[in-house]
C-alpha cells in the first residue's frame, strides 16, 4: 500500500473515531466532536500576501500554517482559468477524502457577488476552489509545492497541515480570504 493510501486509510479511521456522533451533542453536519477530545475551530482566515492560514476558536489563534496559492496570487478571482485565489467571505461546504490531492475541502466560491462580477464581463466565474494537500502523484519534488504558488486558484497545505485542517474544521466553517 502506498504512503498516500495508508494516510487516507488512517485519516478515515481517526475521523470516524473522533467524530462519531455523540448523543445530545450539537451536530457538525452530522459529525460531532466528543467533549474534550477535539474541538473544531469556528473561523479560518487566509492572508494571501503572507501565505498564512490561521484557525481560530473563540477569538484565539489555535493553529497557523504556511499555504501555497494560485499561480496568479494577487487580486480577486474574476473568472474561470485566471489562476487566482478568491478573496472574500466564504464557507467550507464539502469534504473529499478521494480527491486527486491529499484530502480536499471545498470553499463556497462562487458566491452571488462573484457570479455577478463575472457575468458583468461575460465570463464564467469558475468553481471547485478547495483547501487541499499535495497532489497524490507528485510531478515535482515536494519542496517545489511547499515553497511556491502552484494551484489553479486553490489553497494548498502540506499533507501534515492538511490533516490538522481536516480534523479541526467542519462543514459550514467560515473562511475569510484576505488580500
Amino acid at each position: 500500500m502506498s504512503r498516500e493510501m495508508h494516510c487516507k486509510l488512517l485519516i478515515s479511521i481517526v475521523a470516524a473515531a473522533l467524530f462519531a456522533p455523540v448523543a445530545g451533542a450539537d451536530s457538525m453536519a452530522g459529525l460531532a466532536a466528543p467533549a474534550g477530545v477535539l474541538q473544531p475551530v469556528d473561523r479560518v482566515i487566509v492572508h494571501k500576501a503572507t501565505r498564512k492560514m490561521e484557525l481560530y476558536r473563540e477569538g484565539a489563534v489555535v493553529a497557523s500554517y504556511k499555504v501555497s496559492l494560485g499561480l496568479v496570487p494577487t487580486g480577486q478571482k474574476q473568472r474561470e482559468g485566471d489562476y487566482r485565489t478568491p478573496e472574500g467571505y466564504y464557507r467550507l461546504t464539502r469534504r473529499n477524502a478521494q480527491s486527486d490531492f491529499f484530502l480536499a475541502v471545498q470553499v463556497s466560491y462562487p458566491e452571488s457577488t462573484d457570479i455577478v462580477l463575472a457575468r458583468r464581463h461575460g465570463w464564467a466565474p469558475g468553481g471547485s476552489i478547495m483547501v487541499h494537500g499535495l497532489p497524490n502523484i507528485l510531478k515535482y519534488p515536494r519542496d517545489r509545492y511547499l515553497n511556491n504558488d502552484w494551484t489553479d486558484g486553490c489553497i494548498a497545505l502540506s499533507n501534515e497541515d492538511m490533516l490538522d485542517f481536516w480534523l479541526l474544521t467542519g462543514l459550514g466553517t467560515p473562511i475569510e480570504i484576505r488580500p
